[in-house]
């Protein structure tokens, strides 16, 4: 199944400024998969070297960083020839050898000619272990669970893809009837690869929640494994707290509702340990709508999201049949699912900061908020075909320079004071500064 990061493997490769390649992301998402297949497919041979199934990988790094030293034992332990340009060297699972990570450091000063790449979904963890992150030294890129838009081309084929991905939005109308109904699938498959993976192989729905259960018990079983006996029992009690959060009309995460009399200071480590885990998507509150917005963050509000849909709806054993056939399902499961869903949508195809707005004075409120370059992008999530946005014409009004987006069920349009993006077209929000002036 291809991955839209695919393409971004490619032009690390070929950078001229190249430097070794850290790939984040939640366990299961698909890094060893999609790295495997890009070592396979675009270099002569690839070492691969999975520090958590291979004990010896640890010795490897005791001795020293001397980089052609590492380069001989990679070779002698794997059995292949490492030839620069030619070998993809991928450290699967580097956060059980933080040492390795280290290492990065020396290959982008010392032997930049060699093609590196480490994954893992805990390296925000690891680095604490006495031995410094690589910062500036390494390049960095992030693989969520499947978009939508890579759904659609994993079930309908690349030319529906290609239509999501760029056709003008007024063009996308024919296709509503086909795209909802993949959507109203997607809600329930969410993105996890291997749920995916499955759908398209037409396992019934009853084996794929299944898997999403098991995800959600070896996520559990991680947390058990990783995290500090202090912090451990209230890291569950937010992780299981997250569906309640996001089912209130007002998503803001509050402490209260994980335990009565609960502090910030309670909480925050466990809710830190999600976040560096990648399971855990923490949007901050901008008490202002600013430029830049990062200016105006409000460290004590924030709403917090979880990997993947899909898995929220096997978290709270919502019923298959009311997902897959009922008609008003976006409208239904608007707390819990469209707004994660827009989030999702988001972060697979926005390179900044997501945040939300409220304003204590005016009371306004906005699901969320983003800088596209030096335009505000207020967006407002809608579950269904209302188009009655009072909160975005106010924010307008008071800033006559933003782009103010509505996501909800209606087809495309561009009004004077806000542009109406069909939900299933999430993906086009970050283009709002230059697709509202195409007529």
């Amino acid at each position: 199944m291809i991955r839209d990061l695919y393409q971004q493997l490619l032009n690390w490769k070929e950078s001229p400024n190249r430097k070794p390649l850290v790939l984040r992301g939640a366990r299961q998402v698909g890094k060893t998969y999609l790295i495997n297949e890009f070592g396979k497919n675009e270099y002569k041979n690839c070492v691969v070297l999975n520090c958590d199934k291979d004990e010896r990988i640890a010795a490897i790094f005791d001795h020293g960083f001397r980089t052609d030293r590492i380069i001989a034992d990679m070779e002698v332990l794997s059995g292949q020839r490492i030839v620069p340009g030619e070998t993809l060297i991928f450290i699967d699972e580097v956060g059980a050898v933080p040492k390795a990570l280290a290492s990065l450091k020396y290959f982008c000063e010392d032997a930049p000619q060699y093609h590196v790449i480490v994954a893992g979904s805990l390296l925000g963890l690891a680095i604490h272990q006495g031995v410094s992150y690589p910062v500036g030294k390494v390049d960095e890129l992030t693989l969520y669970p499947f978009s939508f838009a890579e759904f659609v081309r994993a079930k309908m084929g690349e030319p529906a893809y290609a239509r999501l991905i760029s056709d003008k939005l007024s063009d996308l109308s024919g296709l509503r009837d086909a795209f909802q109904e993949t959507l109203r699938e997607y809600y329930f498959v969410g993105g996890m690869p291997e749920v995916v993976r499955d759908y398209i192989n037409h396992r019934p729905y009853e084996d794929l929640r299944r898997i999403q259960k098991q995800i959600l018990a070896d996520y559990a079983l991680d947390i058990s494994k990783h995290a500090d006996a202090q912090i451990l029992g209230r890291i569950h009690q937010v992780w299981n707290s997250i569906p309640q959060q996001l089912a209130k009309n007002n998503r803001k995460f509050v402490y209260g509702d994980i335990q009565k009399g609960a502090r910030a200071k309670d909480f925050e480590l466990a809710i830190q340990w999600l976040i560096d885990a990648g399971i855990v998507y923490k949007i901050p509150r901008v008490r202002k709508a600013g430029i830049p917005l990062k200016y105006y963050e409000d460290f004590s509000a924030f709403k917090l999201f979880t990997v993947d849909h899909g898995l929220i709806g096997a978290q709270v054993d919502a019923p298959i049949s009311e997902i897959l056939l009922k008609q008003n399902v976006f409208e239904e499961y608007k707390g819990t699912l469209t707004e994660q869903y827009v989030l999702e949508q988001l972060l697979c195809s926005f390179p900044g900061d997501v945040f939300f707005y409220h304003d204590d004075t005016s009371k306004l409120e906005l699901d969320f908020l983003i800088q596209v370059d030096n335009v505000l992008v207020p967006i407002e999530v809608k579950a269904e075909e209302n188009l009655q946005s009072k909160s975005l014409k106010q924010f307008f009004r008071l800033h006559p320079d933003s782009s103010p987006v509505r996501v909800s069920m209606s087809d495309y349009r561009s009004e004077a004071s806000l542009t109406n993006i069909p939900l299933f077209a999430a993906c086009r929000i970050p283009e709002v500064t230059t697709f509202t002036a195409v007529p």
